[in-house]
């Protein structure tokens, strides 16, 4: 029998809260003698907001405050962004599901007030923000002439900034703005040779006890096995490739006739440097692919950029919108 009650515990942002309040419906759908209640909790990355998030350097930034109201028994499962939560979960905590992936690709939003739509026609030059230097490595890779602005903030926050801003515009998920009815504010999708996601982009990831078989019987129900074996592919590179330092990376995971298909990528900072491959095989086996992929991405000079990145320290959280 499934229990009473089930609390939910969740960032307080309109996306958390979107994805937090689906997840909420789709438990009331298949469990209706179920109360499924939801706690805001708020998190360091909530309260920090004026430093760049390159600058802050804690993993779990987005996630640590919920773990913790987990692991004493305040709520009894937790959604997130798959791509905010570490790929190393505290001891205690497990993956209980993982939703069906939405679009994974990022989208380009042109100033309203500039007559350019697309990333190939901002002028020389051009300021595009973005909070995220996975984005940030990419794009002055293929544009080395943009000037790259920092941006923080809800998607509110961010669309105001940019209107009230002289950039040209800004990089954001496809998969945010479309669960928030924003889709119109789009005027680019950009592909994955272009620009290649985040680990987990698109994707929510459902965190529980592990020892808490009942809501793990009760959220199983919501797992979508392709997009698990996608993102843990995905997911099983970046673990291998960190060693303790977060860097530039973009990362995809697929399975197409019935192949799983990764591909990958490492950069510098500056986007002078990337360190671009593939790997295709069984879905099955899509974690020990990814490990595969990185030792490949390695050997092929990624390990000279993250030396390189070590040596200036800095530390990348995931949580990008």
């Amino acid at each position: 029998m499934p229990a009473e009650r089930i609390v939910i515990g969740t960032r307080g942002s309109e996306l958390a809260l979107w994805q937090s309040r689906f997840i909420q419906s789709r438990m009331k759908e298949l469990f209706p003698s179920c109360a499924v209640e939801l706690t805001v909790i708020k998190t360091l990355g909530d309260k920090i907001l004026d430093s760049p998030l390159s600058k802050i350097g804690d993993k779990g930034l987005f996630t640590k405050e919920i773990e913790k109201a987990l692991l004493d028994g305040t709520v009894d499962l937790a959604v997130h962004s798959l791509k905010d939560i570490p790929t190393l979960v505290p001891r205690g905590l497990t993956l209980g599901a993982i939703t069906k992936r939405e679009d994974v690709r990022d989208v380009f939003i042109a100033h309203p007030a500039k007559p350019h739509r697309t990333l190939a026609e901002v002028p020389p030059g051009g300021a595009i923000a973005t909070g995220s230097l996975r984005r940030k490595c990419q794009l002055l890779h293929l544009r080395p002439d943009l000037h790259i602005v920092d941006l923080r903030g809800n998607l509110n926050t961010r669309m105001k900034k940019l209107e009230e801003s002289s950039w040209d515009g800004m990089v954001l998920a496809y998969a945010g703005l479309k669960r928030l009815g924003w889709e119109k504010s789009m005027t680019e999708v950009l592909s994955c040779d272009t620009l290649l996601p985040a680990v987990g982009q698109g994707a929510l990831g459902i965190e529980i006890r592990q020892d808490d078989q009942r809501v793990r019987k009760m959220v199983q129900k919501l797992h979508h096995l392709p997009t698990a074996q996608s993102v843990t592919g995905e997911r099983s590179l970046l673990r291998h490739l960190e060693g303790g330092c977060q860097v530039p990376i973009g990362t995809f995971g697929r399975i197409e006739k019935g192949r799983f298909r990764l591909e990958a990528l490492v950069g510098s900072l500056d986007g002078t440097r990337i360190v671009r491959g593939h790997i295709v095989g069984d879905p099955d086996r899509s974690e020990s692919l990814g490990v595969e992929l990185a030792k490949q991405l390695l050997e092929s000079g990624a390990r000279e950029i993250l030396e390189a990145i070590r040596l200036t320290g800095t530390t990348i959280p995931r949580a990008e919108v």
